[in-house]
């Protein structure tokens, strides 16, 4: 994942957290409720538990992204130990133990990827929602659909021509 991709998850990763803080924590503020569109405290007290359950997803996703790129960072060095042991076991070993080496790195290296599965995993979701947004309310809170959206998909954008 090119590094400005990487840059642009975790800022996506942050708007969330602004989310899930509005949604969650100051939904009950006339001045939050009214950026969402909400015309009354009753609706806002109506809409509450809803937006409360909204923000943890939004701050469940801004997680996935942190995780999935804490272990793509171990991912990373783990393939270098791994590849090290290699170097190591051909200095010193059988061929039988090279071969199982080089086999083991191979199973490796074909499991080593959720780190970043878990990022596009998170990414493609908040795009998702975005367009969701966009589409059940016929562009309405469109500008709120644009925060939400445009990030993800330009470090999706960058993941997929990389």
């Amino acid at each position: 994942m090119p590094l400005s991709a990487q840059i642009l998850a975790l800022v996506a990763a942050a708007l969330h957290v602004l989310f899930f803080y509005l949604e969650s924590i100051v939904f009950s503020k006339p001045s939050t409720w009214k950026g969402f569109g909400i015309g009354s405290q009753e609706e806002a007290d109506h809409v509450k538990p809803m937006a409360l359950n909204q923000g943890f997803y939004n701050l469940f996703l801004a997680i996935g992204i942190v995780v999935g790129f804490i272990r793509l960072r171990s991912e990373h060095s783990d393939l270098e130990h791994l590849s090290n042991l290699v170097t190591a076991v051909g200095a010193t070993g059988s061929p039988a133990d090279v071969a199982n080496a080089h086999a083991a790195v191979g199973q490796f290296a074909g499991l080593h990827h959720w780190g970043a599965a878990v990022v596009i995993f998170a990414l493609l979701s908040m795009l998702g929602a975005a367009l969701v947004l966009i589409i059940s309310t016929r562009g309405r809170l469109l500008r709120g659909a644009l925060i939400q959206g445009l990030v993800p998909a330009i470090a999706l954008l960058i993941t997929a021509v990389a």
